[in-house]
């Protein structure tokens, strides 16, 4: 389903604004009973007067703010737009900044992550956890650092590159793994090279784990590899399912693969040790791709594997439309993808030079307000819309789970769609859970609606800060006939 800039939205309030929908919300008061097992995180105590846009459509800030973050928190908006003295000197500033998260100082959001006990415990301790409390804990960490940090681009490729190196945290020894995954790999290097990022992803112990890397054994002659990690290395990971390869490149990956392995809770002591087993390792020569990889190279195969692959311009063009996709459009521009894949590929992979590319193309600027939000981003950037505190309790989780969109639970190596317009039918649920975070319903989160409007400027103001430009005549006249304009226009 295609919809054009701004349609949907006046479209629903226009239907709320007829039929007096949603006059069941709930009083917008303080939720009084917070039964969160942490403390809130940063929001709804530091609300002050804040800026708010205006002009019809979004203007280049609101526009940087809404792909380069999870959404614009009260003040935002005011604080980007005095960081140059036009709108693309804003956002230079604003790429260069985000692109240095170590530079960034994120006190709040660190207090409340310190609580969180299991996420930060070495690979060993792990499995004194429940699976259920890691879960959890990754889960709220997660959420936290969308709706809280202020290291927000970061975040923002953190969520890509979780979506991009899928794994399901419910598969065997995954559900202690991923923890250690989110932590040591994809955060480690969400904003470094993605060449560095594929061979820690490849050395994983949950990933190793989930695509059976660890059943890759050549004991014998006429042992055939085991293909499932090879399989999606070059269909999902690199090249594309359209990237050139054939049947015969990956079997002869999955040979290159062959021997790495992961101890799991069969053993007392070194769990989730990676390690290379010889005897285990295909030593024959191998040609991926038309390039030959020569016999007895045993570990130094899978660095050999890489380079052949990262190399090649199909994974270029292959992370250059999924990062055109992410943050332009869900059918990007091939202009934009070209020159984002033209960086990549001149950088080696260098991840904040690719986004930099990406951000300064023409596309990136001109098409906006294009994208439908999926539920993570939906309640993430509701939750910073508003200025919302949250520990991620059940009210959230809970929401995350109904919408089908709970972090590091999707079932299939692929991940979750990309296209916005895939979760249309989470639609009601998203309009439940509106309701409940500006009626101040929503467990373990305090959400100060009458704060907010005042903060804004009133109504109007609320509505500018939430659609990023002026509402229209009939989005005011909507927004004045229902009981919570705020769950109305989120």
């Amino acid at each position: 389903m295609k919809t054009g800039t701004h349609w949907p939205r006046r479209h629903f309030l226009r239907l709320a604004g007829g039929a007096g929908a949603l006059s069941w919300l709930t009083a917008c008061d303080r939720l009084k009973d917070l039964k969160a097992s942490l403390p809130l995180g940063p929001g709804a105590d530091t609300l002050v007067p804040f800026k708010t846009p205006s002009g019809y459509g979004p203007d280049l800030i609101s526009h940087t703010l809404n792909r380069l973050t999870w959404g614009a928190a009260p003040g935002e908006y005011a604080r980007v737009s005095a960081l140059g003295s036009t709108p693309e000197d804003c956002l230079e500033r604003f790429l260069e900044e985000q692109l240095q998260p170590e530079k960034i100082e994120d006190p709040a959001t660190r207090a409340v992550l310190a609580r969180l006990e299991a996420v930060r415990e070495p690979m060993t301790e792990l499995f004194e956890y429940k699976p259920s409390q890691l879960d959890s804990e990754l889960t709220r960490a997660a959420v936290i650092r969308a709706s809280h940090s202020r290291r927000q681009l970061y975040e923002v490729m953190v969520g890509f590159w979780s979506d991009h190196f899928n794994i399901d945290s419910s598969k065997l020894d995954c559900r202690w793994f991923k923890t250690v995954d989110d932590r040591d790999i994809i955060r480690k290097h969400a904003l470094g090279n993605f060449r560095s990022l594929l061979r820690a992803s490849a050395l994983s112990p949950a990933m190793l784990f989930y695509l059976d890397g660890r059943e890759n054994k050549h004991r014998a002659a006429g042992d055939k590899p085991n293909e499932n990690y090879a399989r999606e290395l070059l269909e999902l990971h690199t090249l594309g399912i359209h990237g050139g390869y054939t049947q015969r490149d990956v079997m002869e990956a999955a040979r290159c693969l062959t021997g790495w392995t992961v101890t799991g809770r069969e053993v007392k002591l070194g769990i989730g040790r990676v390690f290379f087993e010889a005897a285990a390792h295909d030593p024959g020569a191998k040609s991926v791709l038309g390039r030959e990889i020569p016999a007895g190279g045993g570990p130094e195969d899978l660095d050999r594997l890489l380079a052949v692959i990262t190399a090649h311009s199909s994974t270029a063009a292959f992370i250059a439309r999924k990062l055109c996709r992410h943050f332009i459009a869900d059918e990007p521009p091939n202009p934009a993808v070209e020159k984002v894949a033209a960086a990549f590929q001149s950088s080696a992979g260098d991840i904040p030079e690719t986004l930099r590319a990406l951000f300064r193309t023409e596309e990136f600027r001109t098409l906006r307000g294009n994208k439908i939000k999926r539920p993570f981003h939906f309640i993430v950037s509701a939750l910073r819309a508003t200025g919302s505190a949250t520990s991620c309790g059940t009210g959230v989780r809970r929401a995350l789970q109904v919408m089908g969109h709970a972090p590091f639970h999707y079932p299939t190596p692929e991940g979750p769609p990309a296209s916005g317009a895939d979760w249309l039918a989470t639609l009601l649920c998203r309009w439940d859970f509106a309701s409940q975070l500006a009626g101040g319903s929503l467990k373990c989160t305090r959400t100060d609606t009458a704060g907010l409007t005042a903060c804004a400027g009133g109504r109007d103001g609320l509505l500018r800060h939430l659609f990023g430009r002026d509402p229209d005549t009939a989005e005011c006249a909507a927004a004045a006939g229902v009981n919570s304009p705020l769950a109305l226009a989120l």
